[in-house]
């Protein structure tokens, strides 16, 4: 299992959260999804070593910015 966490920007409601989750469950290998508004934070666990790429250009599909924090 690998654990990595991300900066998100923009993120201000439950909606926003359960976007970013929806975009992101669908990166092959994530295991599960931590993502917090109010914190800004995303954690994903993956089952591999995890496409950090992905999971930013998933976090914008969604409508909002993220880095590897």
């Amino acid at each position: 299992m690998t654990t990595t966490e991300f900066q998100v920007t923009g993120m201000t409601c439950g909606h926003c959260e359960m976007s970013v989750r929806e975009e992101v469950e669908r990166i092959a290998g994530v295991e599960s999804i931590d993502v917090s508004a109010q914190s800004g934070r995303l954690v994903v666990t993956s089952s591999s070593a995890l496409d950090q790429d992905a999971v930013i250009a998933a976090v914008d599909e969604a409508g909002y910015s993220a880095v590897a924090a």
